[in-house]
């Protein structure tokens, strides 16, 4: 078996999800009391977010570069980012070792891909949400991506930061984002990507008929089929 190298923290409410599903992805696939081989290197998210806000993301990327490195010299054999937005700075942390980055957007595009979906949701942080990063992925592959309009960007994002990055789980807020979720399959989504990690902690597929893709379910399984070999 592999290991996993993961760079948490991001927030660490949702990299909990992450080595949750890893080992759970790795008991079914071995039986038996068998459990991933992971390492974890946890970064102070108050740091990253700070970043964020400034626009200073080639200091974020840098931040997360050490990460990768620490993981790699501990003997990580991949190198996961446990959120999405912080793949804008991927490239970079990539760049800085020699085993592979498994890129969240491009496993969730697979899925997307074998489910059958053209068109699809995207709710995840303003970044997200509103840069190319993240996008471009997805329409290379031949994903059309539909995301909010007006006000429910900031409604999204806000959740996201000052709720469920805090453990936060407010009915209110699963409302709005079931509200939101609606209008973006009134315009034509067949599925919604849950493109933030926390985003899952929230809302899942028996709240909704639309389908439903959690980043954080997916990012997490393919990294342990990865180390499954």
């Amino acid at each position: 078996m592999k290991t996993i190298g993961l760079i948490g923290g991001m927030s660490w409410e949702s990299t909990v999800t992450y080595y949750q599903i890893i080992n759970e992805t790795v008991r079914k696939a071995l039986g038996g009391l068998h459990s991933a081989k992971c390492l974890l290197c946890s970064v102070d998210f108050h740091e990253i977010e700070a970043f964020q806000a400034s626009g200073a993301w080639e200091q974020s990327g840098e931040l997360l570069a050490d990460a990768a490195r620490t993981l790699a010299r501990a003997g990580a054999d991949c190198i996961v980012i446990c959120t999405n937005t912080m793949h804008k700075v991927a490239g970079q942390v990539q760049a800085a070792v020699s085993i592979p980055l498994i890129h969240i957007a491009d496993a969730t595009a697979d899925t997307l891909t074998d489910a059958g979906i053209h068109t699809a949701a995207l709710l995840g942080t303003k970044y997200t949400m509103t840069q190319d990063f993240y996008k471009a992925r997805l329409t290379s592959r031949g994903i059309d991506v539909l995301t909010p309009e007006g006000r429910d960007i900031d409604t999204v994002n806000r959740i996201i930061y000052d709720e469920l990055c805090l453990g936060v789980i407010s009915s209110e807020s699963k409302h709005e984002y079931l509200r939101i979720i609606d209008s973006l399959a009134a315009r034509g989504a067949q599925g919604a990507i849950l493109g933030c990690t926390e985003i899952g902690l929230l809302v899942g597929q028996a709240d909704t008929g639309l389908a439903l893709f959690d980043t954080a379910r997916i990012h997490a399984q393919r990294a342990a089929y990865f180390a499954l070999g």
